[in-house]
């Protein structure tokens, strides 16, 4: 197989993506589940958002570097079936509770928060897991892909949540979510042990010098840096698209859905776009990418009405994954294979763990300015960290075009400075033939 989906040729990366759609879709669908019930036991409280979002991603903050620790050390394979079971059983249990009608808020925080810790573990695992399957040529593609399948879910899944809302409840979707684990489960059962590619764990894995190889690297401290400030301000989306819905738009579950389907379908066509990558990302790319993405942000919170917001939040969309992907790449390919787990739990822990800090800032920022602030602030932020990586970026270039070679090749001298040699001694002068073959000799000597 050739093209943008060549990794999937390989029988055990096809079946992990062909579980994660399912599951990925199912996780979407609570999601939206999840915030509008929150917003209907609390009068459309963007507070009560921020709490319950802050709870489910702290664990994130905290333990994912733990999570890469033990992705380094143990079977990821088993770590992600695991993972996937103990959410589908904490899904389930949520589900009794709506269903039943019993559940409160502090039900959905305490699910939210175990969700968390089970993803603190899953996240990571799963992000390293991909180059076990499809070994380092096909990496590229294979992330890009598996960024596409999520943005394949992330389409599907909050347009029929917004169907099965208005038709059968909250209570039902969530069911579905806990069905849903059950594919990555069987489709990890059925992978090929053999086929992985599989270097030696490190039984004395640990995260601090995880974190020194980061620090020694000038080429991964600057996206994971750049990543932090996007991630804390500006992808917020699980909390400002539901309050943006629902308070300036005035709209029911079904346009919140629609509203969240064209932010993922810009996300989709990008994580395609991201397949024809065969290679590392410069660290240009990283920052202008991030750029754009701060001014799409900031004209999405602008839209004058549903529609425009649609087609905004779609370019917006393209522009966030576009960016995540091209930092993702360049942390992993720069990144030691021995400490990829705890790297890629960095870049877990940033991207994500950002959240519970981010959605309690935006939520006090909506609620007080209202929603299209958070859009708007998130988006200048990220304007405003794109354009002073992009500068940290050409001053190394700078730089070096000053210590580069004169031969014309550009290329730094890297080497250590010779002391220059002694000059030869000037020839005697003696009463030989201008052309002679000893004068040419030692012209040539000189």
């Amino acid at each position: 197989m050739a093209g943008p989906f060549r990794s999937l040729a390989v029988r055990n990366f096809r079946l992990f993506a062909a579980g994660q759609v399912v599951s990925v879709a199912g996780t979407w669908m609570m999601i939206v589940a999840q915030d509008w019930l929150v917003l209907g036991l609390t009068g459309d409280s963007a507070r009560a958002l921020g709490i319950v979002t802050a709870l489910q991603f702290s664990p994130l903050l905290l333990l994912t570097l733990f999570g890469g620790r033990l992705a380094d050390r143990h079977d990821k394979r088993l770590l992600l079936t695991v993972a996937n079971a103990v959410s589908a059983v904490l899904a389930l249990l949520l589900a009794g509770l709506v269903l039943s009608g019993a559940v409160r808020l502090w039900h959905i925080g305490l699910f939210a928060l175990g969700l968390g810790v089970v993803n603190a573990v899953e996240v990571p695992a799963r992000v390293s897991f991909v180059s076990e399957m499809v070994g380092a040529e096909l990496l590229p593609n294979a992330s890009a892909l598996s960024a596409a399948y999520f943005s394949t879910a992330r389409v599907a899944g909050p347009a029929l949540a917004g169907l099965l809302i208005a038709a059968v409840g909250t209570g039902w979707v969530m069911l579905l979510n806990a069905a849903s684990y059950l594919a990555t489960v069987v489709a990890l059962r059925m992978m090929r042990p053999g086929e992985l590619y599989r270097g030696a764990p490190e039984s004395r894995a640990r995260i601090v010098d995880g974190l020194r190889h980061v620090l020694a690297r000038s080429d991964l401290v600057l996206p994971l840096a750049l990543l932090a400030v996007v991630g804390l301000c500006g992808l917020n989306f699980q909390l400002t698209l539901p309050l943006l819905a629902k308070t300036v738009f005035d709209a029911d579950a079904h346009a919140f859905g629609l509203l969240t389907a064209a932010f993922a379908a810009g996300s989709l066509g990008a994580a395609l776009v991201t397949t024809a990558r065969s290679g590392r990302p410069s660290g240009r790319t990283v920052a202008v990418s991030a750029l754009l993405f701060g001014v799409l942000e900031t004209v999405a919170g602008c839209s004058p009405g549903f529609a425009a917001a649609m087609v905004l939040l779609a370019l917006t969309g393209f522009a966030s994954i576009y960016f995540v992907q091209a930092a993702n790449h360049r942390i992993q390919l720069g990144s030691d294979p021995r400490y990829r787990g705890r790297v890629m739990a960095l870049y877990a822990l940033i991207l994500q763990g950002s959240t519970p800090l981010g959605a309690l800032g935006t939520g006090w920022l909506a609620g007080r300015f209202g929603a299209r602030s958070g859009l708007v602030v998130g988006g200048l932020v990220s304007l405003a960290a794109g354009c002073a990586a992009l500068l940290a970026e050409r001053a190394p270039a700078r730089d070096a075009d000053g210590d580069a070679d004169r031969d014309g090749t550009g290329a730094a001298d890297t080497a250590p400075r010779q002391p220059p040699a002694q000059e030869a001694p000037e020839p005697s002068r003696h009463p030989e033939p201008p052309d002679g073959p000893d004068l040419r000799e030692r012209d040539r000597t000189a």
